[in-house]
């Protein structure tokens, strides 16, 4: 019987969720087809929060990352080596990331995001982790710098840009793309599915039809949906093989629960 992963959510940060609604919703996913969830980390203390709340709770993985709308001025590659040398045995960690750059803002500290990717790509290239990229309106940056790290596998996340840019991920690269309820109410070019990670990036970016609430892992299961009117193919395929794709970069190991 096939299931949903969803790859990519915030549901660790008590900003947006409260342990009760967080509680809820791990329940509403599982009834969802919803089995695994990657909770995503922004910061090393919102790494660490996501890394407290898989302990918490079965079939949670998360990811340590330093997202560069979070970056003011940055610590020594040594300080970032120390912190991610506490965590790397862990078996829910999957991957490095949210990591990347943004220039959406502005590029005054260009310099600072790219040393700040350089670093975490050396991280995830010695632990031999995948990485989530965050990427928007800095592509031109961003493929010199990967092509720095061949070995890097990966998913950019939450796709954004134009049709050429996909074209040159889909050739220059083997990362995934991730697709989230943006696509359902936008008109973003659609990856092919042998390509393709399914995520919500809740409490973001909720999907039709439930554009207006906070967004929840269960909404996986409404792009899936989504995803298989786009491109014609059945539900069931569209389940089996984005599951694939996810376990195929992330190769989840069995986390361990906490005994309290």
């Amino acid at each position: 019987m096939s299931y949903l992963i969803d790859t990519h959510c915030h549901l660790h940060d008590r900003e947006f969720f409260s342990e009760r609604q967080a509680a809820k919703m791990l329940k509403r996913a599982e009834e969802n087809k919803v089995e695994k969830i990657i909770c995503i980390g922004t910061s090393h203390g919102d790494s660490l929060a996501a890394a407290e709340f898989a302990l918490q709770h079965e079939n949670i993985y998360w990811t340590y990352g330093v997202h560069p709308e979070a970056l003011s001025t940055p610590p020594t590659g040594g300080i970032l080596f120390e912190r991610i040398e506490e965590v790397e045995d862990d078996p829910t960690l999957v991957a490095i990331g949210e990591v990347g750059l943004d220039y959406h803002y502005g590029q005054d500290n260009k310099e600072a995001q790219i040393w700040l990717f350089e670093e975490m790509l050396q991280i995830a290239s010695d632990s031999d982790l995948p990485v989530v990229f965050h990427v928007r309106e800095a592509f031109d940056d961003f493929f010199p710098v990967v092509r720095n790290f061949p070995g890097i596998k990966g998913v950019v996340h939450s796709f954004t840009d134009s049709k050429k840019v996909l074209k040159r991920i889909l050739n220059e690269t083997e990362f995934f793309i991730g697709v989230n309820g943006l696509a359902t109410y936008s008109t973003l070019p659609t990856p092919p599915l042998e390509r393709i990670l399914l995520e919500t990036d809740a409490p973001f970016l909720t999907p039709v039809p439930f554009r207006g609430i906070i967004n929840e892992p269960a909404y996986v299961y409404n792009i899936a949906e989504w995803l298989s009117a786009k491109l014609g193919v059945e539900l069931e395929i569209i389940e089996r093989e984005t599951t694939k794709n996810a376990e195929k970069l992330f190769k989840f190991r069995d986390p361990v629960l906490c005994e309290s």
